[in-house]
């Protein structure tokens, strides 16, 4: 075998490999998870700035984003960025924001994880495909309050797992599996 044809068989197997991993990366990135960044205060004390997770993406090909799910959506308006906020309203129900508490269908939202009251004055109706999304932190939050519901197309992905920082630090909990919260109310209009 000459020096030549032994140059091009090792380039051929390297592109192959290269281009079979690239075709991996982008089927893993387009259809299963995606990285995404926690920039800002929005969801503290549960997520911290600058933390690295994965947003999976199959859930809501299968089912209906649910009540306590921590979601990462496209920003309502031109700006393209992506924002990170837990689900409180689902479609079809009233929500209101009224007297530093929340009330689904009349029925107030008992938060296990929230440490702060939630300031505001809001009575919306979602519509069939509208979302209304709140920061853990409440009072450092631009969420549904400020710009409305979200629609469910702007939805990217369920947020999954926090990889980054790996070790607990006083600022990060460490890695860990991102759960969903129940709440106790009922899905009174059969969203599922």
């Amino acid at each position: 075998m000459s020096l030549k044809s032994f140059l091009l068989d090792t380039f051929k197997e390297v592109a192959q490999t290269i281009a079979i991993s690239l075709a991996i990366f982008f089927f893993v990135y387009i259809f299963l998870v995606q990285p995404h960044r926690v920039k800002g205060e929005s969801m503290v004390p549960n997520f911290a700035d600058g933390e690295l997770l994965l947003t999976e993406k199959v859930t809501y090909r299968l089912y209906k984003p649910a009540r306590g799910d921590v979601i990462v959506f496209k920003a309502p308006g031109p700006r393209d960025v992506d924002f990170i906020k837990r689900i409180i309203g689902l479609p079809g129900e009233n929500v209101r924001v009224e007297d530093n508490a929340i009330f689904i269908n009349n029925q107030k939202l008992k938060e296990p994880y929230e440490t702060q009251q939630t300031q505001g004055n809001i009575n919306v109706t979602l519509g069939d495909n509208q979302y209304f999304v709140l920061g853990d932190n409440r009072g450092s939050s631009s969420d549904s309050r400020v710009f409305g519901p979200i629609e469910k197309e702007s939805i990217r992905g369920r947020a999954w797992l926090i990889y980054f920082p790996i070790f607990k630090t006083s600022q990060s909990q460490g890695v860990r599996i991102i759960s969903r919260v129940n709440y106790g109310i009922p899905d009174t209009l059969n969203y599922r």
